[in-house]
C-alpha cells in the first residue's frame, strides 16, 4: 500500500438484511451452546421479502426452536412492516443432524496431551491485524464507520429521528499521509426511512449532521474539514429498506466484521459456526496475537497470520508483518509469539471460553458480535482483546 492514500470502510446497522442474518445464525448457535455446551453446529440464514431460511447442521444433546429465535430477532431489531415482520414472516427451516461421535471434552479439563490430539476440522489461513490508529487499536476508517453506525441506530431507537427504519449504512473515506489519518476526505450516509413523516432531503441531511455526525466526531482528533463532502442516501429516497428491498445472507460482510479491508482477513464467514471451527477461533486468536504485539510497543502495525491444514493441531505457518513499522524484527516478533500464545484449537477455545460465554453472557455472546464488527469492541469483554501478554513478548 502507497504511503498517502485515501481508504474507505464502510459498516451498517443491525437492520441490514446480511445483518439481520448474521445475527438469527449466531442467536442459533447462542442456544445450542446456552443447553448443551459441547454441541456442533454450522448455521446459516437467507432472508427475502417475507421468508426466512434457516439451515443448520449440527450435533447436540438438545432442540432448538429455530423459528422461535429468529422471530424474536427480527421483533428485536424493529422489523414492523407489512412485508417483513416477525409476525407473519414465513420461517422456513432445514436441519440435517450430524453423524453423532463421542461427546466432545471439556477443553477446560484436557491434558496438554489431549489438546495436542485435537486438531483442526478444515483448512484455513487467518489474520489478525491491530494498530496505533484508534483506542481499539482497529484501523481509522471502520472504527469510525462503526461509529456512525451505531449512532444511527440509537437515534431511531430513542426516536430522535423516529422515520428512521433498521436498515442504514455509513462509509468513512479517510485521507493518510505517510500511512497516518490526517482528515476526513468525505461520509456517506445511506438510512432507509418511512414512507411519510420523513423531511425533504436538505433537512434530512442537516438532522444526520446534528444527531449523528456531530456527537460522533466529537472527541475524535481527526474531524470533518470545511472540504470534507457528506452525502445522504445521494441515490436518492431509500424508502423502508431490509429484505424488502434487498435479500441477506450470513457470512456476506467479512469486512465490516473485521478491519474494514484496510487489513487482510479470512474468506470464510464468522457468524454461525461453534468454537470447534478454527475458521472463527483462529481469526480471534490472530487479532489477540496482533493486539498484544502493538499495545507492548514491539511495533505501530501489525498483522498476524495463521494456517491450518486438517488433522493438524498447530498451525503450519505464523508469520508476523510489521509494515516496516517494527522496533524489533517481524521474524523475532514472530518467534515471541510462538513461544507464549498457544494456537492450538482446543488451547484457544480453553483461553477465551468460547463454549461457557453464550451462557454468561445475558442475550447471548455470539449474537453480539454479529453487528458491528467481531474485533475492535470497546462495548464488550472479549477476551481476544485483551492486552495481558504484553510482558511476556518482551521490551525492544
Amino acid at each position: 500500500m502507497k504511503q498517502d492514500f485515501v481508504f474507505i470502510s464502510e459498516s451498517v446497522t443491525e437492520g441490514h438484511p446480511d445483518k439481520l442474518c448474521d445475527q438469527i445464525s449466531d442467536a442459533v448457535l447462542d442456544q445450542f451452546l446456552r443447553e448443551d455446551p459441547q454441541a456442533r453446529a454450522i448455521v446459516e440464514c437467507a432472508v427475502s421479502t417475507g421468508v426466512v431460511f434457516v439451515a443448520a447442521r449440527y450435533q447436540a444433546r438438545t432442540m432448538v426452536d429455530i423459528p422461535h429465535i429468529a422471530r424474536q430477532v427480527i421483533r428485536e431489531i424493529g422489523y414492523d412492516g407489512k412485508d417483513f415482520n416477525a409476525r407473519t414472516s414465513s420461517i422456513l427451516t432445514s436441519l440435517n443432524e450430524l453423524p453423532p461421535e463421542a461427546p466432545g471434552a471439556d477443553e477446560s479439563t484436557l491434558s496438554d496431551a489431549q489438546i495436542e490430539a485435537v486438531s483442526a476440522r478444515n483448512t484455513a489461513t487467518l489474520f489478525g491485524y491491530a494498530c496505533t490508529q484508534t483506542p481499539a487499536f482497529l484501523p481509522l476508517p471502520i472504527w469510525l464507520a462503526h461509529k456512525l453506525a451505531r449512532r444511527l441506530s440509537a437515534v431511531r431507537l430513542t426516536l430522535q429521528l423516529p422515520y428512521l427504519r433498521p436498515d442504514a449504512k455509513a462509509q468513512v473515506a479517510v485521507v493518510f499521509r505517510n500511512r497516518r489519518p490526517v482528515r476526513i476526505h468525505s461520509l456517506t450516509l445511506l438510512v432507509s426511512h418511512t414512507a411519510r413523516g420523513v423531511p425533504p432531503a436538505a433537512q434530512l441531511e442537516q438532522a444526520l449532521r446534528e444527531h449523528v455526525i456531530e456527537p460522533v466526531f466529537r472527541d475524535e482528533p481527526v474531524r470533518p474539514d470545511a472540504d470534507t463532502r457528506v452525502y445522504v442516501n445521494p441515490e436518492g429516497p431509500f424508502e423502508i429498506g431490509g429484505p424488502s428491498v434487498h435479500a441477506g445472507l450470513t457470512g456476506r460482510k467479512n469486512a465490516i466484521d473485521t478491519y474494514g479491508e484496510y487489513a487482510r482477513h479470512s474468506g470464510a464467514a464468522l457468524s454461525g459456526k461453534d468454537p470447534s471451527r478454527i475458521d472463527r477461533t483462529g481469526a480471534y486468536a490472530a487479532r489477540y496475537a496482533a493486539k498484544n504485539v502493538v499495545a507492548a510497543g514491539l511495533a505501530d502495525e501489525c498483522e498476524v497470520l495463521l494456517s491450518y491444514a486438517i488433522g493438524q493441531a498447530r498451525p503450519v505457518s505464523v508469520q508476523v508483518e510489521t509494515f516496516g513499522t517494527g522496533r524489533v524484527s517481524d521474524t523475532e516478533i514472530g518467534a515471541r509469539l510462538e513461544a507464549h500464545f498457544d494456537f492450538r484449537p482446543a488451547a484457544i477455545v480453553r483461553a477465551f471460553n468460547l463454549r461457557q460465554l453464550p451462557a454468561l453472557t445475558k442475550g447471548g455472546f455470539y449474537r453480539r458480535l454479529a453487528a458491528y464488527g467481531h474485533v475492535g469492541r470497546m462495548d464488550i469483554g472479549l477476551p481476544w482483546e485483551r492486552t495481558d501478554k504484553t510482558m511476556l513478548l518482551g521490551s525492544v
